[in-house]
């Protein structure tokens, strides 16, 4: 080929290329960026959707009523043939569990309401430490205005006892039964028996929270600064804790043995400072229900509970326990869900701890070993609350006393 064809028949391969260039690409390649665009967006789009959806149905989860529960399929015949392990302290567990073995239909408001075994129109809140009873003290205050009954609350102290003597409980005892009827009176101590000293019973309630979650809420309550604060405006004479007690964190305290986050069986410590025995508020002020962890202090706790108790709420289950009380207890605790929802951005606030840092479920498990008799006291509580709520809903008549009613 010669120089001169040789350039020419480059030249018109060039022009080849460049026509089929320009010929190929500018639309397809247009269109993969439409493409693309339109990806994304719709990418967008959908991850905008469902993370509405989830907020949403965040919100309707924590909005939801007891009452709404048949929503879920409470009502209807679906069962299995028993609960799992993890859901069986639940409300759908606990109905599950019931439906299948056939004691769903035995269950009964009147086995279940011990309120009207009251011979006073008063309630005892004898409250566990950091159970959310701050808020529920709030929640009674608001109630006394509204249903008209006396407000009664124990003084601040500067060293709480629990665990009172025989001549303490009887004076107690005493001091609740001249209280105005009808009144709440509210106080951190173990479980009284008034008919030990022939006075007329109260109406008993109390608030229970997962034992492992209350343990470390307690940890670092009591190393807030603002605890600090309140402790010495009203006890001047307090000594300030070491610096180096303060920074402790629980883990820590966990995995190195210490001995304030090891939770020995058995062992008794005495006052509000053993915190760990959530079971001792409903033991009462015997001997026997003060080593920690014990079976013997466990049977008394629920015998209490059961016996005694008119609701025994639990704090993980905020909206059954608030539908029970209003449920058992009407003459003090009608309307107190619609103030709850009404205040519940401010009533989740009072009293909590910002300083508390999260703990592993390592850590929690290891504390767990240790508390397996205060767990199933927890449990035997949720489960009590869950039976009182589906026997409220599925049996109507009012049980109550009269003089307790509305």
């Amino acid at each position: 080929m010669s120089l001169i064809g040789e350039k020419n028949f480059k030249m018109k391969m060039r022009d080849v290329e460049t026509a089929f260039k320009y010929r190929r690409f500018p639309y397809p390649k247009r269109s993969v960026e439409l493409i693309a665009l339109l990806a994304i967006s719709c990418t967008f789009f959908l991850f905008m959707h469902t993370n509405k959806l989830n907020s949403r149905l965040k919100e309707m989860e924590m909005k939801l009523q007891p009452s709404e529960f048949s929503a879920l399929g409470l009502t209807g015949n679906n069962h299995l043939d028993g609960p799992k392990h993890d859901d069986i302290n639940t409300l759908h567990g606990t109905y599950q569990y019931l439906k299948s073995t056939g004691q769903m239909q035995a269950l009964n408001v009147h086995d279940l309401n011990n309120t009207r075994k009251a011979q006073l129109d008063l309630v005892f809140f004898n409250r566990v430490p950091k159970v959310g009873s701050q808020t529920f003290m709030e929640l009674l205050r608001r109630l006394s205005e509204r249903n008209n009954f006396q407000f009664h609350r124990d003084a601040v102290q500067k060293v709480e006892t629990i665990r009172l003597a025989d001549e303490q409980q009887h004076e107690l005892a005493e001091v609740i039964s001249d209280l105005p009827e009808p009144s709440v009176f509210i106080k951190h101590v173990c479980y009284t028996n008034f008919t030990k000293y022939n006075l007329p019973t109260p109406i008993y309630i109390n608030v229970v929270r997962d034992p492992v979650e209350r343990v470390i809420s307690w940890f670092y309550y009591v190393r807030a600064p603002w605890y600090f604060v309140e402790r010495k405006a009203a006890f001047p004479d307090l000594p300030l804790p070491h610096p180096a007690w303060l920074k402790k964190d629980f883990e820590t305290c966990v995995l190195s043995g210490d001995q304030e986050c090891t939770y020995t069986q058995g062992v008794t410590v005495e006052g509000i400072g053993d915190h760990r025995r959530q079971s001792l508020f409903f033991c009462g002020h015997a001997y026997e229900c003060t080593p920690f962890n014990s079976v013997g202090a466990l049977e008394r706790a629920k015998y209490a509970v059961e016996s005694q108790y008119s609701v025994v709420g639990v704090l993980e289950d905020l909206n059954t326990t608030l539908s029970v009380f209003e449920k058992y207890i009407p003459r003090f605790f009608e309307g107190v869900r619609e103030i709850y929802d009404t205040s519940a951005e401010y009533l989740t606030k009072i009293n909590k701890n910002n300083f508390k840092p999260p703990v592993s479920e390592q850590v929690k498990d290891i504390v767990r070993r240790n508390f397996t008799n205060e767990i199933e006291f927890y449990q035997f509580c949720r489960q009590r609350l869950h039976k009182q709520y589906l026997a409220a809903h599925a049996h109507l008549p009012d049980l109550l006393s009269p003089h307790l009613r509305p």
